[in-house]
């Protein structure tokens, strides 16, 4: 996107005091980003972004987390996203150069994901195209995740496609240290 600005202005610093404290325990100390300070001038849509929020250590690994979830932001074209997810998240969920870029350029039987991982791929990509699982993708999830992980799997989907459509739909610019799409 060449737009420079949100199309709804972030909150500016300083921050009402609830605010940061929010913004500090997200964030950790770093700056929030702009999708929060967009997001936080809008107390209701705040709240429940919040509360939706799928970052907390839930049952499924980081990597497979990360993978779900960068898959669904390419899925949406948000490299916004995409991109603070892979700055924030890709090393430590140890993904290789190679497997980020397939996130984007790659499909799910490409040889850089396990059996486990090419699932996750599918069904971010099942559920992206048709929002459902047919009897033999759910079949081919339930042979490698459990129920909990299943829901999990679902819903970060469903909920980074909402994010996409936030990040997409307010022309959000891309944070500075952001990754980009690979080319």
């Amino acid at each position: 996107m060449s737009q420079t600005a949100p199309r709804i202005a972030p909150l500016q610093p300083p921050y009402p005091p609830e605010i940061q404290g929010q913004f500090d325990r997200i964030m950790r100390g770093a700056p929030p980003l702009v999708l929060f300070r967009v997001m936080a001038g809008r107390p209701r849509a705040w709240e429940k972004f919040r509360a939706g929020s799928l970052l907390d250590r839930g049952p499924l690994s980081l990597r497979e987390r990360e993978i779900v979830i960068d898959r669904t932001c390419a899925r949406t074209v948000c490299e916004y996203e995409w991109g603070v997810h892979v700055t924030t998240f890709a090393e430590a969920a140890h993904l290789t150069a190679e497997q980020v870029r397939a996130t984007v350029l790659g499909d799910a039987k490409a040889a850089c994901w396990s059996a486990a991982e090419q699932v996750l791929i599918a069904t971010a990509d099942a559920l992206h195209d048709r929002a459902t699982l047919d009897e033999t993708e759910f079949k081919a999830l339930s042979a490698h995740y459990d129920d909990a992980k299943i829901f999990e799997i679902i819903q970060l989907c469903g909920f980074y496609r909402t994010v996409s459509y936030l990040a997409n739909a307010l022309a959000l610019p891309p944070e500075e240290t952001a990754a980009r799409f690979p080319k």
